[in-house]
């Protein structure tokens, strides 16, 4: 219930009348059955943005911080996203990757609509990073359609750091439904899932413009932080 005032009461009417985005290929989202929506992930109002504009309910693999926030604040943020159905995710290990696939089969086997980034993380710095395997994963297993999403502009509006959004329009692009179904089986094969996640990435890429980065955000963050603090580090993995 708290979703769907949310959606058509109290937020979804403002960000629309906001930032009136422009919204292309929505035909391509299914009417009925279990699909992921996979895209770019350029700022926290891409969380709001992209379930305004969608007819039906999308569920998103959440960062568990959202959930666990200190202060009131931190209180408000969990009871929102608890409130409209996220879901944790706790991004710390391979185990936790695993617990996060199991959360997400299990929306896609009701036959919902699952959102996920698969950079696994916000791109601080506007471009389009590698990536991880998770989203892949489940298609296969799932044998679900992907349709790839892209967010234009939501950089601009909020970049990182930026706490309250500028007010300036939008562009949300969903591409034709990727079909996976030729990779049965083969969720298990590293070849297999890397060829499937690139292939939603360059779909992405093409929706977006942006320009790539064969690397995961988390290890470009890693180390830009590490230079400015001036301490040496390990390699990271490439």
């Amino acid at each position: 219930m708290f979703y769907y005032v949310l959606k058509y009461v109290l937020l979804g009417p403002l960000l629309r009348l906001l930032f009136r985005p422009r919204i292309e290929g929505l035909e391509h989202i299914p009417a009925d059955g279990a699909a992921i929506l996979a895209g770019n992930h350029l700022s926290f109002s891409d969380h709001f943005l992209m379930p305004a504009i969608i007819r039906r309910r999308i569920t998103f693999l959440a960062k568990a911080e959202y959930f666990t926030g200190p202060g009131v604040k931190g209180r408000l943020t969990a009871s929102f996203f608890r409130g409209v159905g996220q879901i944790p995710v706790d991004r710390s290990g391979k185990e936790a990757g695993r617990a996060a696939i199991r959360e997400g089969l299990g929306v896609l086997g009701k036959g919902e609509l699952l959102g996920i980034y698969p950079e696994g993380t916000r791109s601080h710095d506007g471009r389009l990073y590698k990536g991880k395997v998770g989203v892949a994963v489940m298609a296969i297993r799932a044998q679900v359609p992907v349709v790839p999403c892209a967010m234009v502009g939501t950089f601009e509006i909020q970049p990182p750091g930026q706490k309250i959004p500028s007010i300036k329009r939008v562009t949300i692009r969903f591409g034709e439904p990727l079909d996976f179904s030729r990779y049965a089986g083969l969720e298990n094969q590293k070849a297999a899932v890397r060829a499937v996640t690139d292939e939603i990435m360059y779909a992405i890429l093409g929706l977006s413009g942006q320009e790539y980065v064969d690397r995961y955000a988390a290890d470009v963050k890693a180390e830009e932080a590490q230079r400015s603090s001036g301490k040496k580090f390990p390699r990271l993995r490439r």
